[in-house]
């Protein structure tokens, strides 16, 4: 009998299995309709119309054919064009974008394609929960520094300094955050800026989220000149666009990098889904009033949930990024894994754990608001009898 076990990457086998996905299995065990999720990291919008008709006439012409490794001409010109109108940054369509099988795919080819073994990359957390695993299939090492709510879950210059050794090769900027919903202003970007200055520490700044920011225009550290060279921007079309089942990312930086990534996507992929390139042309050219009529309604539940996460008393800085809650529940007695369980099962509302994300998040839960408002008022008057009872 094959022994199956000494087959298996040693690497793979260290990994960990997504902390979220234990409270997706047991929502599923929930079919009497009365659950509530609100863990998904997903719009709840349809992907507009008229992305959906652009595809959908794609395939009616009968382009169903590979396209280009990097991805369609007129689709990595129109992200270009899409960059500088909402971000001011300026890349060449020819060498310096590429597209990709989701935001997903871009962060794993930036890790594959700068980290050798024994090189450290710099996670802050808490964070997403793929750059962790990534780097160490790559065998690389994560080194993961803690931001602190006090300081609204951002990295300071300090912490920075502090974690970076000769081996540090890259950076990972995931801002505005999930799971926290915390955000790096310009001058935040202006501090890190100085902390690597003299050294070649590239930066991953996953902006999978920087169409979601409330109050402020979202800055990228491709936008502070002396951070633009050692920047590879990653984004896509899930959270902005509501289309996270299209599959469709992009990555943008140094054209040297960019020619060896595109090698790895080359053998790995070949290319990205042409039906959903042409969807993604239509969503760069004429998305923008999509954009933000789904951010003003974020908005608006974001607004409502923060204010009865403080009315049932829980302690909850104001997310300024993405579409998630990240309140404190120490002062429940419970730690964020029993949390989560009890409330699910005693209340069938889903949310996730802080620990989900990395230790720094333990003592808080992710909520997703990005939930219709009758089910954010049922969920909030659920926890709130839950925790009137511990």
């Amino acid at each position: 009998m094959i022994n199956y076990d000494s087959l298996l990457s040693d690497n793979v086998k260290s990994l960990k299995p997504s902390g979220i996905r234990k409270y997706f299995d047991l929502l599923e065990t929930m079919n009497d309709g009365s659950a509530i999720s609100l863990g998904i990291g997903e719009p709840d919008f349809v992907t507009p119309w008229h992305i959906r008709e652009a595809g959908i006439y794609s395939l009616e012409q009968g382009y169903t054919k590979y396209t280009s490794n990097a991805g369609m001409t007129k689709l990595r010109e129109e992200i270009s064009k899409y960059l500088y109108r909402r971000f001011s940054l300026k890349y060449d369509p020819a060498g310096e974008i590429f597209v990709t099988v989701g935001g997903s795919e871009a962060i794993d080819l930036c890790i594959r394609s700068i980290v050798n073994p024994g090189d450290e990359v710099i996670i802050p957390v808490p964070s997403f929960v793929c750059y962790g695993p990534i780097t160490t299939m790559t065998c690389g090492v994560p080194v993961y520094v803690e931001t602190k709510a006090e300081n609204e879950f951002r990295l300071t210059a300090e912490e920075l300094r502090s974690a970076i050794t000769p081996k540090t090769k890259a950076l990972v900027l995931p801002f505005p955050n999930n799971p926290t919903g915390a955000v790096m202003e310009r001058e935040d970007l202006l501090a890190i800026s100085e902390v690597l200055r003299g050294t070649d520490i590239m930066i991953i700044s996953d902006e999978i989220y920087s169409e979601l920011s409330y109050g402020i225009h979202h800055v990228s550290p491709a936008n502070i000149p002396e951070l633009y060279d050692r920047t590879l921007v990653v984004n896509g079309f899930s959270k902005a666009y509501a289309m996270t089942g299209w599959r469709m990312g992009y990555v943008c930086g140094p054209k040297p990098i960019l020619t060896q990534m595109l090698k790895i996507h080359q053998y790995a992929i070949m290319s990205a889904p042409t039906t959903s390139q042409y969807a993604a042309i239509e969503a760069m050219k004429n998305g923008d009033v999509d954009i933000e009529n789904m951010k003003k309604s974020y908005d608006q539940r974001r607004k409502l949930m923060l204010k009865r996460l403080r009315d049932m008393g829980l302690t909850c800085f104001e997310p300024k990024g993405a579409f998630y809650m990240f309140p404190s529940i120490a002062s429940t007695g419970l730690d964020s894994e029993e949390f989560c369980t009890r409330f699910l099962t005693e209340e069938k509302v889903a949310v996730i754990p802080g620990t989900a994300f990395g230790d720094g998040g333990e003592g808080f839960v992710r909520i997703c608001y990005a939930a219709s408002v009758e089910n954010i008022e049922e969920a909030m008057k659920r926890m709130e009898s839950f925790i009137s009872r511990l």
